[in-house]
């Protein structure tokens, strides 16, 4: 049983759940709020390489959109290390916008900690 494969498959509905609200909120001119879905998606799936660079890709468009050199900066170097150095470490709670060090570790909200951990456990026998 490969458990990081197991984390990924059960984190990505949150993941997806996320980034889907992200796009609902973008759409409707709040572009903030987008931002804190993008933030809360990066937080649930940084732990598996397959979220973590969907996350990442997803604040690349939204820096593209919002048309922030900083951002798309940010993003761009942000997605190269998703995709290389996820199975390595990450900085647990990072909200992954380039607002912030891609390394600092910051608290992790309640709610997502739930989730994250609920995805974590290991299933019983069937």
């Amino acid at each position: 049983m490969n458990l990081t494969a197991d984390f990924a498959r059960r984190i990505r509905p949150s993941v997806s759940a996320e980034l889907s609200a992200a796009r609902w909120q973008e759409q409707r001119g709040n572009a903030d709020l987008a931002a804190r879905h993008l933030e809360r998606a990066h937080i649930l799936g940084q732990a598996s390489t397959v979220e973590h660079v969907r996350v990442h890709a997803a604040m690349l468009g939204w820096a593209l959109r919002q048309r922030s050199a900083r951002e798309l900066l940010g993003q761009a170097w942000r997605l190269a290390g998703a995709a290389l150095k996820t199975w390595l470490w990450v900085p647990p709670g990072n909200t992954g916008l380039s607002n912030v060090s891609g390394f600092r570790p910051m608290p992790v909200p309640p709610d997502l900690r739930r989730v994250i951990d609920a995805a974590r456990r290991h299933p019983g026998p069937r």
